[in-house]
């Protein structure tokens, strides 16, 4: 409800004038009149009326009126919230120019949680008083034993009886009587300040100068952009600690931000991070409760909140003096995000790093291609951690051949790795295979027909999932049980699963290896952080004996007894042709050297068996022969001859109508209206590879530039001159990774 009432607009005298940015797809800011005793600054949240209700937004600007336009009144200055810094607000601008994306938009990023623009809700918590226990019993003991020297313990009367074993009114007696007292408290409490003093690992001399160049940078206060590159199980966590610590110890109001590619990372690395600096961080991703994100963006927006771990989201929080971000595992491609405001995370970090004179550090054993041009051409400092510390060594790899070496029928485990197993389960060590595919079978067809079950709506493939008997669409989320009978031709128990996927080899590996303890990690066995942990204990306990695991089960986790690692189809990011992706051999490469380093991080080694029908592609040979700069040279050179990033700039368009003509019109209309301009290539429109998606027809255009020209302005021009239906969608993605 609005704090003011409205009234008439009035020419008159000078008054202030707020224009305010919303948190919806607009362009740009709204003018709001300011009432005389309401005081606004730049970057105050506020509350104004939209229409017919009332929206939130941020004070972009300020100028005196009047206006040539009555203008409705600024409701409510919502005193509770921070000021946006400046920072933060120019972050917002840049950041949508160059992703082609709505202002208003991209600001809804930095509002992820709306109820910490309000007070904290407050709670009644008890502790300890100063008086006597007029009469003592066993239950009453019991209380005392547990009860809190202060309310900043936070615990409430309910809790307390709870923990003690006791009715409630045991407690409160005890509260009658003075003995405990009570305090009301906000319930989002301060974040533990992190100890910069702790000691972590001795460092090898490597890491040590490794840790050493990052600390300078952080101490220069500058804005610094730096490649921490080392080989898997190398210590790149433990030397990016330092940094930190080196950025708490030179700055008291320092915060830090550390991106991860995967909400399962967050869960792995909490312990290091507690251990190292005697606080837990506070945490930023999609699992996180509407609780926990409001007392994240409240800390974080106070200062208070020193080290964030999150995912890529996590950028867009109200940091005050953001000194360093580390992007771990920079080359992953789930900084991607691709519906929405579209954004690459890495390439934000390194915007918003700028644009607040920070570190950035971006770590990888395998980076992108885009990140070691920017390295190699010196724009980039580059660290290089080159072996793993101690004992450990970089695993063995080993090639099986699937042509040659070919599994046994309606198997998918060539003899080579199944005999690798039997002797890893005879030493008493522990195997991954690896297999980027959730459920049974990826695909599901009638053998009477032919027809292959699809979503409605959608040209994309229904999966099998056994353990559940459900059919599921991993695109939009569509699931049904599996019919008995095909939808199409009607046939009984004609409907077969084709191609494995994590369940099919658990059955299979279960099936050759009776005993064996067998788990499956997806993100189907892991949906929420508990059974997250409880697949990571068991098997850092040596509960599990063979992990069988998707992209999660890929990277970040240490597992000391793992020694074998086997990539069960490591074609299948290649199939489909590299020409429909520019990434695909470099991607390929990436996932099965992580996949592969997570064998033999200890003392014992590890190897690793590559399952290929590819045996002579780049990607595999490069594998094989531990040579990355090789197949990187090769990429780039490549890259170069086309004109492709980092040698070009690419953007893709998506048109989407309800029918496959509306489709066809628009995108001829879109391309017809296309700005001519020397060094711009326009390749389409085709249908997209998934031409109907929800419903939608889908056209598709890429658009191919030089690096001296702003794409980002080129597509948004473009966009801006053309005029179609309402009915039809424009998507926009600068730098595409999915070419679906």
């Amino acid at each position: 409800m609005s704090l003011f009432p409205e009234t008439e607009f009035q020419l008159g005298p000078e008054y202030q004038i707020a224009s305010v940015l919303i948190s919806m797809p607009l362009p740009e800011a709204f003018d709001y009149r300011v009432h005389e005793d309401m005081k606004v600054e730049l970057g105050s949240f506020v509350t104004v009326p939209l229409g017919p209700r009332s929206v939130t937004g941020v004070v972009w600007g300020i100028k005196k009126g009047p206006a040539k336009r009555p203008l409705k009144y600024v409701e409510e200055v919502l005193e509770a919230a921070p000021l946006m810094p400046k920072v933060t607000r120019d972050f917002v601008e840049r950041a949508a120019k160059y992703t082609c994306t709505p202002m208003g938009s991209m600001l809804a990023m930095c509002l992820r949680s709306k109820e910490a623009l309000q007070p904290s809700p407050t709670e009644t918590y008890v502790y300890r008083g100063e008086g006597d226990v007029p009469r003592m019993t066993p239950a009453r003991q019991k209380v005392l034993d547990i009860a809190p020297e202060n309310a900043d313990a936070g615990i409430t009367s309910a809790e307390l009886a709870r923990r003690s074993d006791v009715s409630t009114g045991v407690v409160k007696g005890l509260v009658d009587c003075g003995v405990l007292e009570l305090q009301e408290a906000p319930i989002d409490k301060p974040f533990g300040q992190p100890n910069s003093e702790l000691k972590g690992f001795d460092l090898t001399a490597e890491q040590q100068a490794g840790a050493d160049a990052l600390c300078e940078a952080v101490r220069s206060k500058e804005f610094k952009p730096i490649l921490l590159d080392g080989v898997t199980g190398s210590g790149k966590t433990e030397v990016y600690f330092e940094a930190i610590a080196e950025a708490l110890r030179s700055d008291p109001t320092a915060q830090i931000l550390v991106l991860l590619p995967e909400i399962a990372l967050t869960q792995a690395v909490r312990e290091r991070f507690e251990n190292r600096f005697g606080a837990a961080p506070a945490e930023w991703h999609s699992n996180a409760t509407q609780k926990e994100r409001r007392r994240v963006w409240r800390e974080v927006g106070a200062g208070r909140a020193r080290i964030v771990v999150g995912a890529r989201s996590a950028l867009f929080l109200p940091f005050q003096n953001l000194r360093l971000i580390i992007v771990d595992e920079e080359h992953d491609g789930s900084y991607k995000q691709d519906e929405g405001a579209v954004y690459q995370g890495r390439d934000l970090s390194v915007m918003r790093a700028h644009l607040g004179s920070a570190t950035v550090v971006l770590a990888s054993a395998t980076p992108s291609l885009e990140t070691l041009a920017n390295a190699y051409q010196g724009r980039y400092q580059h660290i290089k951690l080159l072996a793993r510390p101690g004992a450990a060594v970089l695993p063995e790899i080993l090639l099986a051949d699937m042509k040659e070496n070919p599994p046994e029928k309606d198997c998918w485990l060539s003899p080579l790795l199944v005999d690798a197993l039997e002797q890893n389960l005879d030493a008493g060590e522990q195997s991954l295979l690896y297999l980027n595919r959730r459920g049974y079978a990826p695909l599901v067809i009638c053998k009477g027909c032919g027809e292959r079950l699809k979503a409605p709506d959608t040209e994309s493939w229904l999966t099998e999932h056994r353990y559940t008997g459900m059919l599921v669409c991993h695109l939009t989320g569509f699931s049904m049980k599996k019919p008995v009978n095909c939808p199409h031709c009607g046939a009984a128990d004609s409907l077969m699963g084709v191609g494995p996927g994590v369940e099919r080899l658990a059955e299979e590996v279960r099936g050759l290896f009776q005993g064996a303890r067998v788990e499956v990690f997806s993100s189907d066995t892991a949906r929420n952080p508990e059974e997250l942990n409880g697949i990571i204990s068991r098997m850092e306990q040596g509960d599990v004996d063979i992990l069988i695991g998707t992209q999660i089960a890929a990277k970040g986790h240490n597992f000391p007894n793992l020694t074998l690692v086997g990539a069960v189809d490591a074609d299948s990011g290649l199939k489909g042709g590299q020409g429909s992706d520019l990434r695909a051999g470099e991607r390929t490469f990436q996932l099965l050297s992580q996949v592969s380093g997570r064998a033999g991080r200890a003392s014992k080694p590890g190897r690793a068996i590559i399952q290929t029908y590819s045996a002579e592609s780049p990607s595999i040979q490069a594998l094989l022969a531990n040579d990355r700069d090789w197949f990187m040279e090769l990429e780039m050179q490549s890259r170069e001859d086309l004109g492709f990033p980092p040698y070009g700039r690419l953007a893709a368009v998506v048109l989407s109508a309800e029918n496959s003509l509306a489709a066809d019109d628009a995108a001829a209309t879109f391309v017809r209206g296309a700005p001519n301009v020397d060094g711009v290539d326009i390749w389409g429109p085709a249908p997209a590879p998934i031409a109907v998606l929800r419903g939608r027809h889908r056209r598709r255009l890429l658009i191919r530039s030089n690096r001296n020209i702003d794409l980002s302005a080129y597509l948004s021009s473009w966009r801006e001159r053309i005029k179609l239906s309402s009915s039809v969608r424009v998507s926009l993605d600068i730098e595409p990774y999915s070419f679906m």
